[in-house]
């Protein structure tokens, strides 16, 4: 199983005069290809750090991010960004539709954005909804549509552009326990069918123990498992 996702040493600090806040601490990971992966971890720990740098959205102070290859931060803004647009999907707790536009709009706003022309967009937005059994609410706006459907939008919309890897931030945390259930459901089939790599950060443990694997980051690190989070990093 090749890696997706290659994390060496990677460090972050944030630094308030002479004053350093480490937050991540030569961390390592590798993520193969077509896994499923958990990531749990207390409030304050680093979570959306370390997704942030792993989805080029931010830079480590120091180590390497390698998504299929490429070393991404090696790369200049304009070649992140496009990097980002062909390789990478994103989840996050809250939904983040732009709530002008319709279901349909929504999903093939990621296509729109790299120069695909607005009918094959549309047409591959409406195949992924379609795969998100979300057929019958096309051209419904977000404020039409329940919690458990938007979030199935979003998770359409992290996929249209056929990503080698998603990361995910809390997908379930904003929902009740069955709707948090059928997403997860959903995250299960879609990495079969269309073998794409799942990166779950979340505080929910049961559906950190549902993934392939489970770490927990503390004190900057990756460490193996998922024990039970008591509130400290």
């Amino acid at each position: 199983m090749s890696d997706r996702l290659l994390c060496k040493a990677v460090s972050k600090s944030y630094f308030n005069g002479k004053h350093e806040t480490k937050v991540l601490n030569e961390l390592n990971l590798n993520v193969g290809s077509g896994e499923l992966l958990a990531i749990v971890g207390s409030s304050g720990c680093g979570k959306s750090t370390f997704l942030h740098i792993a989805g080029v959205l931010d830079s480590p102070t120091s180590g390497e991010v390698i998504i299929n290859d490429v070393n991404v931060h090696s790369l200049s803004d304009k070649e992140r960004a496009s990097f980002r647009n062909k390789h990478i999907g994103f989840i996050y707790q809250f939904h983040h539709l732009m709530m002008e536009f319709s279901a349909v709009e929504n999903v093939a706003m990621p296509l729109l954005i790299r120069g695909v022309s607005p009918k094959e967009a549309k047409a591959a937005a409406e195949e992924m909804l379609s795969k998100v059994s979300l057929s019958h609410r096309y051209k419904h706006r977000p404020s039409e549509l329940s919690g458990g459907e938007r979030q199935r939008v979003a998770i359409a919309r992290a996929l249209v552009t056929n990503p080698s890897i998603v990361l995910a931030d809390e997908p379930t945390g904003n929902l009740d326990f069955d709707t948090a259930e059928q997403i997860y459901t959903l995250i299960r089939e879609l990495n079969a069918t269309l073998g794409t790599s799942f990166v779950i950060v979340t505080h929910d443990l049961v559906l950190a123990s549902k993934m392939d694997r489970q770490l927990t980051l503390t004190q900057g690190q990756l460490k193996p498992g998922s024990p039970k989070i008591d509130g400290s990093c």
